[in-house]
């Protein structure tokens, strides 16, 4: 059996878990409703305020459907009780970032600005303070569609080694190089 896999999940006062016959698992909460279909290999039961998730063999391939889904499943509960939120800061002279409804527009030093259209369960807000960093915040229920958003986000200006110029998650930490000037002493 995964390590992971037999966790059981605490499901929090507030959301409500629904199995169907085909293993479609839906979850619904305070802050929206998600649903996974799970491999019929790997059986989910809910057991008064847990699910629980059991593979039939100890197949390789079972106990790693094991974790994942338990993983997902976890990730599901999570985000319609709390929800996820990342927040990720414009590090450079001139960077800045400016929301219109879904729309996304950043400029990180070229030529051009880069518009994104956010898809419509991402929420953002965007925060310009004299004296700090322009910070781009995005809210989610799903961790995944976030973090993928995130991903692209972070796409187009990586944090460069020489300066930490580009865009960064809040509180990541950048090793930075000496450069040319140190090498020469």
């Amino acid at each position: 059996m995964s390590r992971i896999g037999k966790l059981p999940i605490n499901i929090p006062d507030g959301v409500q878990v629904s199995i169907s016959e085909d293993n479609q698992i839906n979850v619904k909460g305070k802050l929206g409703e998600l649903h996974q279909r799970v491999d019929p290999r790997i059986r989910v039961k809910l057991e008064e305020s847990t699910l629980v998730l059991e593979c039939g063999s100890e197949q390789k391939e079972e106990k790693s459907l094991h974790g994942l889904y338990r993983a997902l499943l976890a990730n599901m509960v999570k985000g319609v009780s709390e929800g996820y939120e990342i927040i990720q800061e414009l590090v450079g002279v001139g960077y800045k970032a400016t929301i219109n409804g879904q729309i996304l527009e950043i400029s990180v030093g070229y030529s051009h600005n880069i518009v994104l259209e956010l898809p419509p369960e991402i929420k953002a807000v965007t925060t310009a303070e004299r004296g700090k960093n322009p910070t781009i915040t995005l809210t989610c229920i799903d961790k995944q569609l976030i973090g993928q958003v995130a991903a692209k986000i972070r796409s187009f200006r990586k944090p460069e080694p020489y300066k930490g110029k580009g865009i960064r998650f809040k509180g990541e930490e950048i090793k930075k190089k000496a450069g040319k000037a140190a090498a020469e002493k």
